[in-house]
């Protein structure tokens, strides 16, 4: 297709993505969307991953975000999915955009009322994962306040 008839900007499950992007990488611009799930969205959808973004049709779009609202009913493989055993329900789910971050949320502050230790440690400022503090996360902790010389 011509420059011509490529948009700016293309709207993908209530986001706005790149249009000179290749779709595969366009894709990755929706939260909670990384490049695995991007290719097997392209894959499922029947679209090819290097087409350039802004050259999709309306139908093409329309399809794209169906998937990504309900991957389950589009036969994405469950291991692709950022929610699998949900807390809550069991269940296994992909969620994407702004209910991603209210998840990870209520995630970190059921954790601080159980009192588990990445609560705690969520609460604290403190590394989550097991790393080491002695030189590092300087910022959660404070500036580093240096020795003074004794007066003679």
């Amino acid at each position: 297709m011509a420059d011509d008839n490529v948009k700016h900007i293309i709207r993908v499950a209530n986001v706005d993505i790149p249009g000179k992007k290749h779709l595969r990488i366009a894709l990755t611009k929706i939260k909670g969307v990384g490049r695995n799930f991007a290719h097997v969205v392209c894959n499922l959808s029947g679209i090819d991953g290097r087409k350039l973004a802004g050259s999709l049709n309306e139908k093409e779009v329309e399809i794209l975000s169906t998937i990504l609202k309900d991957p389950a009913a589009a036969k994405v493989p469950t291991y692709m999915f950022n929610r699998r055993r949900d807390y809550d329900t069991g269940e296994d789910k992909h969620i994407t955009v702004g209910a991603l971050q209210f998840t990870k949320d209520n995630d970190i502050k059921r954790l601080m009322k159980i009192k588990a230790v990445r609560g705690i440690r969520h609460s604290k400022g403190l590394p989550v994962r097991g790393q080491r503090t002695k030189s590092n996360f300087r910022r959660h902790k404070g500036k580093v306040i240096g020795l003074k010389k004794k007066k003679k």
